[in-house]
């Protein structure tokens, strides 16, 4: 699905990424966890095109198409998409209308029928039911006056309505309380399938109790420098990042 070889990327002059090198294949969960400024959600906004990240080596193909010469929206129609871990208010759109457009936009990039508005209102209160949200929220401007666990959830609800191939997750257990975090992880496990795949990044392991990944990457110093099953992150959580020599009370 997604094949990275030998990622470079700038921030301001400043080398963040020194050559990631990671496969992901259709239907599995990958975790990358790692100190503050390791690289990970750098390696999150370069896979989905923000601005201001210079890729200086290295290639993403997705699905055997070059990544790194799509426009962003180009990527989310293909089915790549970022879950924030900060998501952005954007005032005076409304909930409904930010994820009618988004899903009629990729539906038309797809060739397929947009949604007429009875359509999409069934669709999204099955999905909103699931995540534990009120009809209020769907109303409200898009993440403006929502509490960090109703962002995450209304991140989970975009993720369930424009049903990615791909998605990236990037701390999303930031800022959740254990009773938000397990609705926005069962939200994310009710769309696993062999035909999604994930990336989940987080610096904690308990985020990974609820969904369990296929394989942990150890991400530190802009590199790749372990890779195992789930049980990385327990030993990443007993013994920490010292073994890769991060200090992380420095």
């Amino acid at each position: 699905m997604i094949e990275i070889k030998n990622l470079h990327a700038t921030v301001d002059g400043k080398e963040i990424l020194k050559g990631i090198d990671l496969t992901i294949n259709p239907g599995e969960v990958h975790a990358i966890m790692g100190p503050n400024g390791s690289g990970k959600s750098t390696l999150s906004y370069v896979l989905a095109g923000r601005d201001g990240y210079e890729i200086t080596e290295g290639s993403v193909s997705f699905f055997g198409k070059d990544l790194l010469e799509m426009e962003p929206e180009e990527r989310a129609a293909a089915g790549l998409f970022l879950a924030f871990q900060y998501p952005v208010e954007i005032p005076g759109v409304a909930n409904t209308t930010f994820l009618k457009s988004a899903l009629n936009a990729i539906r038309k990039q797809r060739g397929e029928p947009e949604l007429d508005a009875m359509q999409f209102l069934k669709l999204v209160r099955e999905k909103t039911k699931a995540l534990s949200m009120t009809d209020e929220m769907l109303k409200r401007a898009v993440n403006v006056g929502f509490s960090g666990g109703e962002k995450k959830r209304n991140e989970t609800l975009q993720m369930a309505v424009l049903q990615p191939k791909f998605a990236i997750l990037d701390e999303t257990d930031s800022g959740l309380d254990i009773d938000a975090l397990k609705i926005v992880a069962e939200g994310v496990n009710a769309l696993r399938s062999p035909e999604r795949s994930m990336l989940v990044i987080t610096h904690y392991q308990r985020l990974l109790d609820y969904i369990v990944p296929d394989h942990v990457h150890v991400l530190a110093f802009g590199k790749i420098q372990r890779s195992g099953g789930k049980e990385l992150a327990l030993e990443l959580e007993k013994n920490g990042y010292a073994e890769f020599g991060v200090n992380e009370a420095a």
